[in-house]
């Protein structure tokens, strides 16, 4: 068997945990213990599925950007969504995700101050289907313990 990332961290916080921190003379010790494997176990996690979180967010609000479009009435953000609609990840590198994920939030929040000013069903529609992107975003990032 070749152990991968998310075991090696899963393994190494189950013994600071299970063997480790039972043999701690203090409590800040403990606690500091306590913190190191939740951070393993965080990152355990991480390795397993962040790119694959990454690549999910970013598909998901491409998409939404070449749905809502043509809602904004702004000619830059239109196009600058648009255009961000039609990109692709740089990379698989959990970096370049993260850029373009920064980027895409930034429009996001430009398409969610145009939309919440709009009247009318469309945009009503359209800042619920906001919303339940981002439920599903932070659904998809809990982290499990």
């Amino acid at each position: 068997m070749k152990p991968n990332t998310n075991q090696i961290l899963g393994l190494s916080a189950a013994r600071l945990l299970g063997e480790v921190l039972p043999q701690l003379p203090t409590q800040f010790a403990q606690g500091s213990t306590s913190l190191m494997a939740f951070l393993l176990m965080f990152s355990a996690q991480e390795a397993e599925s962040g790119v694959e979180i990454r690549v999910n967010e970013n598909a998901a609000m491409r998409e939404l950007f070449g749905d809502l479009a043509s809602l904004s009435t702004d000619v830059a953000l239109k196009s600058n969504l648009e255009e961000a609609s039609r990109s692709k990840n740089a990379s698989l590198k959990t970096s370049d995700l993260d850029a373009a994920n920064y980027e895409l939030l930034r429009l996001l929040i430009a398409l969610q101050t145009e939309i919440y000013a709009m009247h009318g069903k469309k945009a009503r529609a359209a800042e619920k289907r906001i919303w339940r992107g981002m439920k599903e975003e932070v659904d998809a990032r809990v982290v499990k313990i």
